[in-house]
């Protein structure tokens, strides 16, 4: 996605290549990971596993979608099993704009009707899981302050390690500290601290796939030290630039469904 930032990326690329890691700083690194570019729309399964501290399961199986419309970028989730989520949808529009929240939508079959998702709510977590609704959009550079810790090497590979300080004061997260691949600009591991400043969750990365050209994250998890719940997310039937609908991100496709 995010075919618009292609261009920025290349000549941003320029300006820090050969740059020391005591040269670039947070910031270049974080824009780098939101810049990379991932297709203009994607398709695939996504099957949801939580787990919690007595190793019990419940899998969730959803379809998702995501398109870049150049300044918004559209994700839908429908959920197809089991009885009990069946036909819930979830939505979300990422605003390119500094300071703009996403805007978020569920669908309760129960209920049949379309709910907006308050800014009071987004530190709720998404449907059961270590996901909060937050966690589900799109967090852009320019609402932290980030700085450079210093570079771990992982199996041979260097990893900028990152500190990032939210501008927002009452943020549910009072920091996180990224794991940046600093040749293919994702992250390996993200840590969260609550707002006491103790460590809440970590989401790490497990796979990595090339798709079309494209580094898709296919394998994550997201572990809550705290409660010692997990979420593990496994892409499967990715498809990237294969043309997704614009009308597939509406409040109507959200009640009708797949």
């Amino acid at each position: 996605m995010k075919y618009k930032r292609i261009i920025a990326l290349a000549l941003f690329t320029l300006v820090i290549a050969g740059l020391s890691a005591q040269d670039i700083t947070g910031l270049q690194i974080i824009e780098n990971v939101y810049n990379r570019p991932s297709g203009q729309d994607q398709a695939a399964d996504l099957k949801m596993t939580l787990e919690n501290s007595r190793g019990d399961q419940r899998i969730r199986e959803i379809k998702q979608f995501l398109k870049d419309f150049g300044e918004l970028e559209k994700k839908i989730m429908f959920f197809v099993s089991p009885a009990d989520v069946y036909n819930t949808s979830f939505m979300n529009w990422s605003y390119e704009e500094n300071g703009r929240d996403d805007d978020q939508w569920i669908f309760l079959p129960a209920l049949n009707r379309v709910k907006r998702i308050s800014s009071d709510s987004k530190s709720d977590y998404f449907m059961g899981s270590d996901f909060t609704y937050d966690d589900m959009g799109d967090r852009r550079p320019g609402e932290d302050t980030h700085k450079l810790l210093r570079v771990d090497t992982i199996d041979g590979v260097d990893y900028y390690v990152v500190e990032s300080v939210p501008l927002e004061e009452d943020y549910m997260y009072s920091r996180t500290v990224s794991w940046i691949n600093g040749e293919r600009w994702f992250g390996l591991k993200k840590e969260f601290y609550d707002e006491d400043g103790e460590l809440l969750k970590i989401l790490s990365v497990i796979e990595v796939q090339e798709i079309n050209g494209y580094d898709i994250i296919t394998i994550s998890e997201m572990h809550n030290v705290q409660s010692d719940h997990k979420t593990r997310m496994v892409l499967t039937n990715v498809q990237v630039d294969t043309g997704v609908a614009d009308s597939q991100f509406t409040e109507r496709m959200m009640k009708r469904g797949l």
